[in-house]
């Protein structure tokens, strides 16, 4: 009974990269690095794997690169309202390094949606107006981050009982227990 809770949450993350508008495509990602309080952001989930890897994109100057350096524990909030459904994602997080990876992605990646990764200053420095952000066209900033799930939270919010799960990846097995909602 306990693996259609996991296939239902599996199905619903692989959706948010594949169907447009599905609410796990933006979600809320929480890193600490050496900080003693967590820094969340919402990011945008851009692939999945079988083995439900989560890939994200980011300018490799942000806050979050520096958290994962130092700290390579991440977190990620999913939430589904229709279905009442949240996901509580935990597991390691590697900046990807694999240049033929970054490349064959950076060109697959819409022009206009590159400029994200070209600012001439890092993300979050200080800005005069809203338009004046400065583009370089020489160089890019794009960086990818796998996060390798080791623990996945199921929170089903229905009548007449709310449904909540553990699953705990051991040995590329995930296993899972259910929980006191």
């Amino acid at each position: 009974m306990i693996h259609s809770f996991f296939e239902e949450l599996s199905t619903e993350i692989h959706n948010g990269v594949i169907e447009r508008g599905h609410p796990f495509r933006f979600i809320t990602m929480a890193t600490v690095g050496n900080e003693t309080v967590a820094r969340l952001r919402t990011v945008v989930l851009r692939e999945v794997s079988d083995d439900l890897r989560l890939t994200i994109y980011t300018d490799s100057r942000t806050q979050k690169i520096k958290h994962i350096a130092a700290n390579d524990q991440a977190s990620f909030l999913l939430y589904h309202p229709e279905k009442m459904l949240q996901l509580k994602v935990e597991g390691t997080a590697q900046i990807v390094t694999d240049t033929d990876r970054l490349n064959t992605t950076w060109h697959n990646i819409q022009p206009n949606n590159r400029k994200d990764y070209i600012t001439k200053t890092s993300p979050g420095n200080a800005i005069e107006k809203p338009d004046h952000v400065a583009y370089i066209e020489d160089k890019n900033y794009f960086t990818m981050i796998d996060i390798m799930p080791t623990k996945i939270e199921y929170l089903k919010l229905q009548r007449p009982n709310h449904i909540r799960a553990l699953f705990t990846k051991t040995n590329d097995k995930w296993n899972g227990e259910f929980l006191v909602p």
